[in-house]
Formats: structure tokens, C-alpha cells, sequence
């Protein structure tokens, strides 16, 4: 009997600690319907623009016209995507240039960016301080767009190539910085030390110990580039000159271009042209260019989201 309420009395008192730890990561009530409040008015905030640029590319030209901007359109219409689909042949050449550009590109700057911070993040490697200012500088510091045009079209005669749409946007000072910091905070060295000594490679102890352990970082690096390469068309404007090799963004902006241009020059045009660009669905066709920019990154946000949640409850010292 004294045994037994000697466990309880210790279990009574291990739920009464555990309360009184718990105490103080407790939000009140009205804390939080306050931050629901705001979580949500910060969701709408985002939601909100995504559905009406969807509802205006489905508006009819002259219900924006007549009645302007709305979430649901007063008169329904396809023309906009129809415009879009009409150059299909183009559309599915610069779709096939983008998502080639994007997951390639990708795959190559999420890999390099990691191996560059994690041998950054050794502070037992010789060449640590030097290389970190080295990478840092450029955050700072830029060479101007006439040196990048030079080196890049000139020296390295990448001009008019699908490679010139990758190499430039492959690595970022601060993405690597950021897995610098990362690998630093996060693996340990004793970790390390202990796969040396079991006689694990660098390279083996990156790949199959630093890795599984980090991906937090490397979806948020491989996410941040799959970005930059899909909303990409500066470097397709700047050195791509046939129309094979336009990303889908740079042939929609081109596209996007031309109607201005001819609505602009309307006026200039004989009496059945200008009736013709009249007729032409300017504003649901540009709406409907986003939701066609938009809608594959969004779509593919979702699986890299997996691997933040995922990556935040692995562990890899367990006391």
C-alpha cells in the first residue's frame, strides 16, 4: 500500500509540473481569436487579387469596358484563354523551354547551393574566411549589366543558347549564405566527427547524414530557384533571339507587347484592322496570361510545403 501511494503522490506531482510548464505556453481565449483574426484576414489579403484576376480572364471585353473590374463577371467569356490557345503551337514549345529550364535549373542550384554551404559551414576548412568574404561581396557589391552582357554573350558565347536561360540564375551569394548559416546552427560537429571515425567520406557524410537532416533548407532553396527560373524573361529579352528558345513567360510578355502595341496604333490602321483590334480581348487576355503564369508554381507549391513540415521533425542527436 505504501508503494503504491508512494507512485501515485510521484505521479500526481509529475501532471502537476507538467501544468505548470504548460502554464506558460498557454494563450488565452481571447489571444486567440485575436490571431485567428488575423491569420485569416491575412489569407483573404492573399486569396483576394488570385480570384479576381481569375474572374476578370473570364470576363467579356466589353463587360470590362461597361462595368470595369469584378469577382464575377457580368458577362462570362473565354476569349481570353481562346487568344492564348489559338497560338498553341508556340505556347507548348515555350511550356516545354520553361519547365525544362525550371526543373534542370533547379535541380543544379539546389545542389551546388548546398554543397557550397555546408563546406562553408566547417570552420575546420582552410579556405572558410576567404571564401565567405568572396561570396559575400557579391551581395554587396554587383559588376553592372554591360560587364554580365559581355561575359556572358562574349567571353562565354552562352548567347541564343538554352544554357544561357540556366547558368545565370544557378547560384545566389544569399541563398548560399543562407545554408551557411543553416548547416552551422543545425548539424552538429559531434556528428560529424562520429561519421569520420566510423571512416564515412565527406562526400557520403553529406549525402546521407546532412541531408536527410536538412530539409527545411533545401526545399526552401529548391522553392526559391523553381521561382526565379518560372518567372523568368529578362534573360530570354536579353540574349535569346529565336523563337524556339523564348520561355513561355518571355513569348506571353512578347504577346502581351504586340496587342498593346497594335491598340496603340489603332488609330493609324485602315477601318476593318482597327475593328478587328478592337474586338481583341486586351484585358481578359492579360489576366489570363497570369493564371496561366501562376497556376503550375502554385500548383507545384504544395509538395515542396511536404518536406518543410517533414524536415522539421527530423532530428539527428537524440539525447
Amino acid at each position: 500500500m505504501a508503494k503504491k501511494k508512494n507512485k501515485d503522490e510521484v505521479q500526481l506531482k509529475g501532471v502537476h509540473a507538467l501544468e505548470g510548464f504548460d502554464r506558460f505556453n498557454r494563450v488565452s481565449q481571447p489571444v486567440n481569436i485575436l490571431l485567428n483574426v488575423i491569420f485569416a484576414l491575412m489569407a483573404l489579403a492573399c486569396v483576394i487579387p488570385v480570384l479576381l484576376v481569375v474572374g476578370i480572364s473570364l470576363s467579356h471585353e466589353d463587360s470590362i469596358t461597361q462595368f470595369g473590374y469584378h469577382f464575377i463577371p457580368k458577362i462570362w467569356s473565354a476569349d481570353g484563354y481562346t487568344f492564348i490557345v489559338e497560338r498553341g503551337t508556340m505556347i507548348i514549345r515555350a511550356l516545354c523551354v520553361s519547365l525544362f529550364v525550371t526543373i534542370v535549373g533547379t535541380i543544379l542550384g539546389t545542389s551546388l547551393t548546398t554543397v557550397m554551404g555546408y563546406v562553408l559551414s566547417r570552420r575546420t576548412y582552410k579556405l572558410h574566411g576567404f571564401l565567405t568574404i568572396l561570396i559575400f561581396i557579391p551581395m554587396v557589391f554587383g559588376g553592372g549589366l554591360v560587364a554580365s552582357y559581355f561575359v556572358t554573350r562574349q567571353f562565354l558565347h552562352l548567347g541564343d543558347k538554352i544554357w544561357v536561360l540556366i547558368l545565370p540564375l544557378m547560384v545566389s551569394s544569399f541563398n548560399i549564405i543562407v545554408c551557411r548559416t543553416f548547416f552551422t546552427t543545425t548539424v552538429p560537429d559531434e556528428l560529424i566527427e562520429s561519421a569520420k571515425i566510423d571512416g564515412a567520406a565527406q562526400l557520403r557524410i553529406f549525402g546521407q547524414i546532412v541531408i536527410p537532416i536538412s530539409l527545411p533548407v533545401v526545399a526552401t532553396i529548391a522553392l526559391r530557384l523553381a521561382f526565379g527560373y518560372w518567372n523568368d524573361w529578362y534573360q530570354s529579352m536579353l540574349y535569346i533571339d529565336s523563337n524556339n528558345l523564348l520561355s513561355l513567360q518571355a513569348l506571353l510578355n512578347e504577346i502581351l507587347t504586340n496587342i498593346q502595341m497594335l491598340a496603340s496604333m489603332s488609330a493609324q490602321l485602315g477601318a476593318a484592322a482597327a475593328e478587328q483590334i478592337a474586338n481583341m480581348p486586351r484585358e481578359s487576355a492579360r489576366m489570363a496570361v497570369v493564371v496561366v503564369i501562376v497556376l503550375p508554381i502554385a500548383c507545384a507549391y504544395p509538395f515542396f510545403q511536404r518536406y518543410f513540415i517533414s524536415g522539421l521533425t527530423v532530428g539527428a542527436v537524440k539525447g
